[in-house]
């Protein structure tokens, strides 16, 4: 294995991690024969070729050809390179202690076996990357699963150009999960019910009458499923698809993961703590490809435009709920916020809670649990990641 180079460009020492399944040896002939002989002309016909590499079933299969493809998919130009900010530039930003912790318990994100100090090097680059994006669009709000979609492009292209595709992603792809509140993405994770009612009412039933919310997809949606993937081919399957596909497909892929775990659903009692527990996990065998064909096509039957009255009055029948009169709780004593509670009120939109001044404690239940589990799982405690 190679040490990082120079340039601050490890993905030479990682491109082998996907190991090429000989059912798609004739797709990475395919691939790489029209990677070397067709004009990279970057036109809609060259293009299109590309994202049918992506889509199709296996995607692009390894990291040798993502680290070609993925700047590809994403129209990245080469003149788009800039200076990179010094180290004390680094060091003074306002998030750079909360970005190095977050880097810092992300080992499980890095392959196996990697050595000591090429891990040590990648975290460094890793953090650095992050802010470097974060500081030139300063209107960015740095959320907790970032660092998890950032190292996956780490890993596969390098530093330098992991930058330019974050950079792309985060004022498109992402940009609603770095907005100064999460209130867009929770209306965003409204559309998951809607979805599936249309697909599996049975279902969507069960899950509603127990409460259990959305809360349980939330990582799924901000690290594009990264965070819970256990397997790396997994995660690179995935960000193969959604380079290549509309931005909301992470999104429409959530109903179709849990309709395809219905048996699950159904085996669990109609709980809303159970069902979360159940639900939060990704099992590490999932037909992926399937799964994402099925999103695509709920994508273009019923798009988000298309649904939006529905979603609407999902909501309403939500806040409904939520604005049943309950027993008033005695004033507590306000101790300032610490980090864990700034991120419940950057997730929490203001128009979850019916009553101003109704207390959090009285935010329903599955919210609650589902959002404290989320915290947890990306605020490990030392000794238990």
């Amino acid at each position: 294995m190679k040490d990082v180079n120079e340039s601050g460009d490890t993905s030479d020492s990682f491109e082998n991690i996907s190991i090429e399944n000989l059912k798609y040896e004739k797709k990475v002939r395919e691939i790489k024969y029209f990677l070397l002989n067709t004009p990279a002309t970057r036109d809609a016909k060259y293009l299109d070729q590309l994202r049918s590499f992506a889509l199709s079933e296996g995607g692009l299969v390894n990291d040798e050809i993502r680290k070609q493809v993925w700047p590809l998919l994403i129209d990245l130009q080469p003149e788009e390179f800039d200076e990179a900010p010094s180290p004390e530039e680094y060091e003074n930003h306002i998030e750079y202690s909360q970005v190095v912790l977050d880097v810092n318990r992300s080992i499980k994100r890095f392959p196996p076996g990697i050595p000591y100090e090429s891990r040590v090097a990648m975290q460094d680059q890793l953090v650095r990357l992050i802010l470097r994006v974060i500081m030139k669009y300063p209107q960015l709000q740095y959320y907790q699963g970032y660092h998890d979609v950032a190292i996956t492009f780490l890993l596969v292209v390098g530093e330098n150009i992991a930058f330019h595709i974050m950079e792309k992603l985060s004022t498109n792809h992402l940009k609603h999960f770095m907005e100064p509140t999460m209130e867009k993405t929770s209306e965003l994770l409204e559309y998951i019910f809607p979805l599936m009612n249309h697909v599996h009412p049975e279902l969507c039933d069960y899950l509603e009458r127990a409460e259990v919310g959305t809360m349980f997809c939330l990582p799924w949606f901000l690290t594009w499923y990264s965070h819970t993937l256990t397997k790396y081919e997994h995660v690179g399957r995935l960000y193969d698809y959604f380079l290549a596909s509309e931005a909301l497909i992470p999104l429409y892929l959530v109903p179709m993961v849990v309709i395809h775990r219905q048996d699950d659903v159904f085996a669990t009692e109609c709980d809303m703590a159970s069902l979360h527990q159940v639900l939060s996990q990704l099992p590490d065998e999932l037909p992926f490809d399937d799964l994402l064909i099925k999103a695509t096509q709920l994508y273009h039957k019923y798009p988000p435009g298309d649904i939006h009255k529905e979603v609407i009055a999902w909501k309403q029948k939500r806040e409904k709920l939520l604005s049943v009169p309950r027993k008033p709780v005695k004033p507590v004593v306000q101790k300032p916020a610490s980090r864990g509670w700034q991120f419940v009120q950057r997730v929490i939109p203001q128009w979850f809670l019916p009553y101003g001044k109704i207390p959090f404690v009285l935010v329903s239940a599955s919210f609650v649990v589902g959002l404290y589990a989320y915290y947890r799982y990306t605020n490990p405690v030392d000794g238990y990641d």
